[in-house]
């Protein structure tokens, strides 16, 4: 794949002295409040600021980032790069960002993350010469988490979940998230990087290609970031969900041999007792859309009660239903809906991509 379409301006490394060995890439947009706080955190590094750099590449924020980071840039003992492209995407941006990167090892975090003083090392630690691995660490929730709204504490929820499952039972490349992961440059660049043309989804669409390239993907448990957000807006989380209905459908359509990633799994994986109202969901896309909203306010009166496990659970079946509204809307058909509930369940019991790697064995270990 290409460069990101659209260039701007840039903040040029710093030349002297050798290469970096890890080079910490982050895409922005519009969150010119919360960066510096990251990189003065990036800054007390165990290891040495010579061993490493920082890319951010600026989505084409409305305050472009440019200009104060460059200020910054000069209170910071690594070689910060700053580019502007025009809105293309995090996909377009992480790209660049991996394109515009020195170091042979490439970590890609998020604007809104925080890490502790060991984050680099810890991830340069688990890619030893000769290794080809894809290292997914931890995401932990911000100190201020109780202050989120329901469905950002519900995300982390479902993140102390997928670390606990990531730490027994083994990673794998349809797990992996852009908020603490790192890998080879060299591997990113030969499987093609990622897809612009994917507006959500496009990890784990690369960590399939990436995997399926050989390499190992693997889950470090003390590779670890704290995630906060500035989201607020429930309207804006539910057209998320739907958005992640399309992407994911789309993406089951290019790895149809990769049953986890297929959106209609949810109809069977669920609680039996949330499939009928995920059935109607899929059947009446438009009438149920009030059942989504009575779900949302169970699960908020349940919080306000201090029912945990209900506001979560109920917070979980409002976010498939919408997801399923948007795979629904992807297959346009009945007939087509039909063909890849069919597809799923047939791909599902043969296995898939981990029967043709010899099932069953867990080659990407865990530390």
């Amino acid at each position: 794949m290409s460069d990101s379409p659209s260039a701007g301006s840039e903040t040029p490394p710093r030349t002297e002295g050798p290469k970096p060995r890890v080079s910490v890439v982050m895409a922005t947009y519009n969150r010119l409040t919360l960066l510096p706080r990251l990189l003065k955190q990036l800054a007390t590094q165990t290891l040495p600021p010579t061993d490493y750099e920082v890319v951010i590449v600026d989505d084409g924020s409305k305050e472009p980032a440019a200009g104060p980071l460059a200020e910054l840039a000069q209170e910071l003992p690594y070689s910060l790069r700053v580019e502007t492209q025009k809105n293309a995407g995090a996909a377009a941006a992480r790209h660049r960002g991996v394109l515009a990167a020195q170091g042979e090892v490439v970590i890609i975090t998020d604007d809104d993350m925080q890490v502790p003083e060991n984050f680099v090392q810890r991830h340069l630690e688990q890619h030893p010469p000769g290794s080809r691995n894809v290292v997914l660490g931890r995401i932990d929730p911000d100190p201020a988490i109780l202050d989120m709204p329901l469905f950002e504490r519900w995300y982390a929820y479902l993140h102390d979940r997928l670390a606990k499952r990531l730490h027994e039972e083994g990673a794998h490349g349809w797990n992996l998230y852009t908020g603490n992961v790192s890998f080879r440059r060299e591997d990113y660049v030969a499987v093609g990087g990622f897809d612009p043309n994917l507006k959500q989804s496009e990890d784990i669409e690369l960590g399939i290609r990436l995997e399926k390239s050989g390499c190992q993907v693997r889950f470090c448990n003390d590779s670890y970031v704290l995630h906060g957000s500035d989201h607020t807006s429930f309207e804006k989380w539910l057209a998320r969900a739907h958005r992640y209905g399309i992407m994911d459908s789309r993406l089951s359509e290019r790895h149809s041999d990769v049953p986890q990633v297929d959106p209609w799994r949810m109809l069977f994986e669920m609680n039996a007792l949330a499939r009928p109202l995920l059935a109607t969901a899929v059947a009446l896309p438009g009438p149920t859309k009030p059942v989504t909203d009575a779900l949302m306010g169970v699960a908020r009166l349940a919080d306000r009660l201090g029912l945990n496990q209900v506001a979560f659970k109920s917070t979980s079946v409002a976010y498939t239903m919408e997801y399923l509204r948007g795979a629904r809307a992807e297959a346009g058909s009945w007939r087509e809906v039909a063909r890849r509930i069919s597809r799923y369940r047939e791909v599902a019991a043969s296995g898939g991509f981990l029967a043709q790697q010899g099932a069953g064995k867990d080659s990407s270990g865990a530390s």
